[in-house]
């Protein structure tokens, strides 16, 4: 498996509930930017339309060697999964307090997938409880090491 791109801010703002690996449709020139490295998932959500799914903010810049200029960087793009596990997902999503966050952007045998999840957003005393326990493990870590 070869991670090309994370969304490390989805760890801190939300709590997951459950993670798909889903596969996403793209074009050609799309994979090969991918395969360079100019992706970034950090702004983008997800979404349910018409019983698809799909990955709204996606940012893939240009191919290097792109012989024209038409291409859309943020084209809405279309996430693959079996139409139970999105019947399964919607029914959660439109329950006030849930969001779908994808997590990170591999290849796996050649296909770009896109691992996501369904979260609830943390409150503010959860984000700083985060913190808190992120500091003290790092500290005994420290201790630990000195020792």
């Amino acid at each position: 498996m070869n991670i090309i791109s994370t969304n490390r801010k989805s760890s801190y703002l939300y709590d997951f509930i459950s993670k798909f690996e889903v596969g996403i449709q793209l074009k050609g020139f799309e994979v090969k930017a991918i395969r360079e490295g100019n992706v970034n998932i950090t702004e983008s959500h997800i979404t349910i339309k018409n019983n698809e799914i799909f990955i709204i903010g996606m940012h893939i810049g240009e191919y290097s060697h792109l012989g024209y200029a038409n291409h859309n960087p943020l084209r809405d793009k279309k996430l693959l999964m079996h139409k139970y596990e999105i019947l399964k997902i919607k029914s959660k999503f439109e329950t006030k307090g849930f969001a779908i966050v994808p997590l990170k952007l591999y290849f796996k045998k050649g296909k770009a997938k896109i691992e996501i999840a369904l979260a609830k957003g943390k409150k503010k005393w959860d984000k700083r409880e985060t913190i808190k326990k992120r500091d003290i493990d790092r500290e005994m870590k420290r201790s630990m090491k000195g020792n």
